[in-house]
């Protein structure tokens, strides 16, 4: 991680934990907002104004938080206003990384070998980890926003003035719900596979394993009596949420995470919803099986001799995607 601005040691999965081994994630450090006017958003401060060709996302295709933003990116009609560079999805000795690796790109934007480089180049002294997603501002030379959460909410609505999207990812009148359902979503779901994963105990284990499997149950249950979305008929920023950690659970969660109690194979109900999500325009593009093999496999501390699988050959959710949509 970085001190002060100085990269110190080798990279590794483990942010933090509690006294009972739990992970714990790092809060993001950067919470500036892309309005339509350029005014403060709900965090930060002011001046990012949504412009065409302003912005930027440095995203990893392993990761579901960075997909989460090439998800609504891609939802809200905004490739040719917003350029993307993908990670390397193994992670060095030094992070992320960028090039070396088939569909990862070079940074042509900043000339960065690491993503640690592009955090320094906003922040000189920062101590943090550099994750992504990174929202990045080419007028101001600055890391706008790091939160995918953030990221997510303001590519739905910040440039509607620009591009008019029919997809409203967080409707108003669905706001406290939407809010209700990703907070049991995130805690036994999004980051529960990470908190059964990253555990250093086997109550802690057991604890996030517990409750990964009950998320899901409750949410195929939830799909069963009120599909085909979340919310119905109405796609959501929380479908989004949903299927990035779908998208990741066969291929890796189950078997290196030890979720491995059912597949999302298992469950009718949410296969078929990751079917739907995966045919919309712009989604499977969004999904790249080797990237998210290749990156979660080379976590040697989960991995040591870093032996990559050679199955399966395709994510599972395009099969009957014409009959899903």
């Amino acid at each position: 991680m970085l001190v002060d601005g100085k990269w110190q040691g080798d990279w590794h999965p483990y942010q933090a934990k509690d006294k009972k081994g739990r992970f714990v994630r790092q809060e993001s450090a950067f919470r500036n907002w892309i309005t339509p006017d350029g005014a403060p958003g709900p965090t930060g401060e002011g001046g990012f104004e949504a412009e065409p060709d302003r912005y930027h996302l440095y995203v990893a295709l392993i990761c579901p938080w960075a997909s989460r933003t090439l998800m609504a990116r891609a939802l809200k009609g905004l490739d040719d206003m917003i350029s993307v560079s993908v990670v390397n999805p193994q992670l060095s000795a030094e992070g992320w990384s960028f090039g070396g690796f088939e569909g990862a790109d070079l940074d042509r934007l900043n000339g960065a070998k690491y993503m640690h480089q592009i955090y320094t180049k906003a922040d000189p002294n920062y101590t943090g980890r550099a994750t992504v997603p990174v929202l990045w501002d080419k007028k101001r030379q600055t890391i706008v926003n790091n939160e995918s959460a953030d990221i997510l909410r303001m590519l739905n609505h910040s440039f509607s003035a620009l591009v008019p999207s029919k997809n409203d990812l967080y409707p108003e009148e669905l706001a406290d719900q939407i809010e209700e359902l990703n907070s049991w979503l995130y805690h036994g779901l999004n980051n529960g596979v990470y908190r059964a994963g990253f555990a250093q105990s086997q109550d802690a284990y057991e604890e996030a394993f517990h409750e990964v499997f009950a998320t899901l149950d409750r949410l195929e249950d939830r799909l069963a009596a009120d599909g085909p979305y979340l919310f119905g008929e109405q796609l959501t920023e929380s479908d989004i949420r949903l299927f990035v950690t779908l998208a990741r659970f066969d291929v890796a969660y189950f078997g290196l995470f030890k979720t491995n109690l059912k597949r999302v194979q298992d469950y009718p109900h949410l296969l078929r919803f990751a079917q739907r999500i995966y045919a919309l325009d712009g989604v499977a593009a969004t999904v790249d099986l080797e990237h998210i093999k290749a990156g979660y496999y080379s976590v040697k501390a989960l991995n040591p001799r870093q032996i990559i699988p050679a199955g399966p050959d395709d994510i599972g959710f395009a099969i009957n995607t014409k009959s899903a949509a």
